[in-house]
């Protein structure tokens, strides 16, 4: 079980997830449920994984710990999104006609939902793969960002681990744009499943090998790399579902003789509790330095 767990676990999960969602479509259960339930299970399957079969005992979580990535994924990486493109969405109905706000007949409709979905990905991917580099390249976010690199342990909860400024660009770089193009609500419901899932499965405490996958799937065993104390070995995979533009852009980074040692920020005592995080980026070097908060 354990082999099969570390070569086939990923893209079976995946395709559980895309299959659920598909069956709970067929069912008539709506477009809302049949994305997050799927979401949901796979958070409840990946907790288990963790248990049975982890990467590295000393990434478990305590109590404590999981009670603040609880707060991140709850506020941060859920209600936050949605309050944003709402709010964007609201402003602008109120200001434009609303023929203004759609630019229509770019996006393909009417192709199949799955080929829009991987369309979007690709182009989603894109953006996100330049505000992401930009994020350790530049000072001014690379202090937001420096939140989501923060913690010493990676395990799926702590996926959401971002300051809401960092997650604000990116619903503004991979979410708005594709609203605006008019990208269905099946096709967006395909994408937020297989994001999820596949966000799970980058900050997840499991023995997993992808193999020729890491040549396509931005998963754990590059992601992992990317959270590496290192500077040289952190500023590389910064692919959010795929890992095509760090090959095209030489950026693809993945030793193979040995595993990521320590993970985090030069500060070993930067503060990790949810309130002090949303302060601490606006202290010029917090990241390397400690500070009084």
């Amino acid at each position: 079980m354990k082999v099969v767990v570390r070569y086939a676990g990923y893209p079976m999960m995946l395709a559980f997830g895309i299959g659920l969602h598909y069956v709970l479509l067929a069912n008539h259960a709506g477009v809302q449920v049949a994305t997050y339930l799927p979401v949901i299970v796979g958070a409840v399957m990946i907790t288990g994984l963790e248990w049975a079969y982890p990467c590295k005992q000393q990434w478990w979580a305590n109590k404590q710990e999981m009670a603040q990535d609880a707060i991140f994924m709850t506020l941060i990486q859920g209600v936050l999104p949605k309050l944003l493109a709402a709010g964007v969405i609201l402003v602008l109905s109120e200001n434009f006609d609303k023929q203004y706000l759609l630019v229509e007949g770019v996006w393909p409709t009417q192709w199949p939902v799955p080929l829009q979905m991987l369309l979007m990905m690709v182009l989603a991917d894109g953006l996100r793969y330049w505000l992401h580099r930009w994020a350790h390249e530049w000072e001014p976010l690379w202090r937001f960002h420096a939140v989501h690199h923060s913690p010493h342990k990676l395990y799926w909860l702590n996926v959401g681990r971002f300051h809401p400024i960092d997650k604000g660009l990116q619903v503004v770089f991979d979410t708005l744009p594709f609203l605006f193009l008019g990208v269905g609500e099946q096709v967006l419901g395909l994408y937020v499943v297989c994001y999820a899932i596949n966000g799970f499965f980058q900050h997840c405490n499991v023995d997993l090998r992808l193999g020729i996958l890491n040549y396509l799937i931005s998963g754990p065993e590059l992601h992992r790399w990317h959270h590496s104390k290192l500077k040289q070995e952190s500023n590389h995979n910064y692919g959010n579902n795929l890992i095509v533009w760090d090959l095209l852009f030489g950026t693809w980074y993945l030793p193979k003789e040995r595993m990521v040692e320590e993970l985090g920020l030069v500060n070993r005592q930067y503060p990790s509790a949810f309130l002090k995080q949303m302060t601490v980026p606006f202290i010029p070097g917090a990241d390397k330095q400690s500070v009084s908060t």
